[in-house]
Formats: C-alpha cells, sequence, structure tokens
C-alpha cells in the first residue's frame, strides 16, 4: 500500500472515530454556540493526530511533497466527520422526535 493511501484511510477513519465521539458529547440542551464549538475544536484535534500521524508514516519528505501529504485525505475526513456525527446523534437521541 502507497503512503498517501496510507493516510487517506487513517484520515477517513479518524473522521469516523471523531464524528462519533463529537456525537457522543454533544446533549439535546447544548446551545448553538457550545456546540459548534465543540464541532471545531474536536476536528481540528483529529485533523492535528492525523497529521501527526501522517509525519510519522513519512518521515522523509521532500518540500515540494509536503503539501501533498498535509491535503491528502481531507475530504473523507470532513464528510465521513459529518456523516457519522448525525447518524450517530440521532441514534442516540431518536427517542426525542417522538
Amino acid at each position: 500500500m502507497e503512503p498517501t493511501d496510507k493516510i487517506y484511510y487513517i484520515r477517513a477513519l479518524l473522521g469516523m472515530l471523531a464524528g462519533i465521539i463529537i456525537a457522543f458529547s454533544i446533549t439535546p440542551g447544548t446551545n448553538q454556540g457550545t456546540t459548534f464549538g465543540i464541532i471545531i475544536i474536536m476536528s481540528l484535534l483529529f485533523y492535528i493526530i492525523s497529521y501527526w500521524i501522517s509525519k510519522k508514516i513519512i518521515p522523509n519528505v521532500p518540500k515540494a511533497e509536503k503539501r501533498k501529504f498535509i491535503t491528502n485525505g481531507i475530504f473523507p475526513f470532513i464528510f465521513l466527520l459529518i456523516m457519522f456525527m448525525i447518524v450517530s446523534y440521532t441514534g442516540l437521541h431518536q427517542n426525542l422526535a417522538t
């Protein structure tokens, strides 16, 4: 497996994990400002973790290719984070709809 593929899949998995953790940390009574803050801070934290892991996977990268590794897998990270956050939150708090 190519190093770029490893980074891609690591970011996708961390996006899923972040979405689930965010869904568990937000309660139905939380105001919007706090919820938005939790989402942004947790997302940045998990993306920084994925960046740190990707630096460990590829220690010696020329500066020309460094940007490629920083941005590789950012869209799956964002979309899987949002999707798993919504699905997990809905599953946890589905009793509020009835």
